[in-house]
């Protein structure tokens, strides 16, 4: 069974053998931290950014951000505005796109269930823990 990233996944939790923890609503494509970080900029910017804000909200090179923003714009999860100026440099605006929004949310989503299922194995190995420390003596 593969893991679905829709909130009703959440309700239905497969067995252990079962590809439990696949998580493959993790996008390989958001998933690299880099656009990651560019999604999630835009995410809190809704009305865009401009390429220079991208690249030091991000502390990415010029060169690392061009190729992360093309991947993106590419996979249609952003979409770019030139400014028509007559200035001798042209303004770069970047926006998330209706499926870059669907898409990011899917995968916070799936995110958010990776720590929930870490904090759910991390409290169980506590628990049997404390189970075995009860069984023994310190002599």
């Amino acid at each position: 069974m593969t893991r679905r990233s829709n909130a009703d996944d959440a309700q239905s939790e497969p067995a252990e053998g079962d590809g439990r923890f696949a998580y493959d609503g993790l996008d390989r494509v958001i998933h690299e931290k880099a656009r990651l970080g560019i999604l999630t900029s835009l995410s809190a910017h809704p009305e865009g950014l401009l390429f220079n804000d991208l690249k030091q909200l991000c502390a990415l090179t010029d060169g690392n951000l061009n190729r992360h923003l093309a991947v993106l714009v590419e996979s249609g999860l952003i979409e770019v505005w030139k400014s028509a100026s007559t200035q001798p440099r042209t303004q770069t605006l970047y926006r998330r796109t209706a499926l870059g929004q669907q898409r990011f949310l899917e995968y916070v989503n799936v995110l958010e269930q990776v720590v929930r299922d870490a904090a759910a194995a991390r409290d169980a190995a506590n628990q049997a823990a404390a189970r075995v420390r009860l069984g023994w003596s310190g002599n």
